[in-house]
């Protein structure tokens, strides 16, 4: 079995609403250094196979399919054996 972490970000050309109402959100606390803020997600899982070459295919395919936007976003995956 493989732990499987993805990380999902929006691609820098893509304006990300949430982050920028974090940065005002900032601002507004008195925090005028904290500039580019994103809002990226975390998801964890995990795939039932020994195969690590299996698991990191299966983990890519979920990705592209279902947990990103290939085209507002880009995913890192991590594995580790459990």
């Amino acid at each position: 079995m493989y732990s499987v972490q993805v990380f999902v970000k929006r691609r820098k050309s893509i304006l990300d609403p949430q982050g920028k109402a974090v940065e005002q959100g900032a601002r507004l606390l008195g925090y005028s250094g904290i500039t580019d803020v994103r809002v990226n997600k975390q998801i964890d899982f995990t795939v039932n196979t020994e195969d690590e070459q299996e698991a990191r295919s299966v983990a890519n395919d979920f990705c592209s399919k279902l947990l990103a936007n290939p085209v507002m976003e880009e995913f890192q995956i991590h594995l580790q054996k459990l």
